[in-house]
């Protein structure tokens, strides 16, 4: 019995570690780009968009379809390198398995 108590303890203390991990990805700041950097876009760990930046010369108002393309790219971009900080910083805590829902 002290053994499944022992677990036990060591599970709950994991779940605190995880949930702290997933508020520290929420303060995690990461910028995607695009066209040498004239887009620009911010999201935090857990894929919020925070900001969009775009530089003057991105915009070409016979052109509007290029800057479409420019901030999907951006976006795709920022959204893509925050799962992969995701699945660097949860991944100690699942071995490397994707468990649906928990990032």
């Amino acid at each position: 019995m002290n053994n499944m108590n022992q677990m036990m303890k060591q599970v709950k203390k994991m779940q605190e570690q995880m949930l702290k991990a997933q508020e520290a990805l929420g303060e995690k700041v990461i910028e995607g780009t695009s066209g040498g950097g004239v887009v620009a876009v911010e999201v935090n760990g857990h894929k919020k968009v925070l900001s969009i930046t775009i530089k003057p010369e991105a915009v070409d108002p016979d052109d509007v379809e290029m800057l479409q393309d420019l901030v999907l790219t951006a976006v795709n971009d920022a959204l893509s390198k925050a799962d992969e900080l995701a699945n660097n910083d949860m991944g100690k805590f699942t071995g490397g398995m994707k468990i649906p829902g928990l990032f």
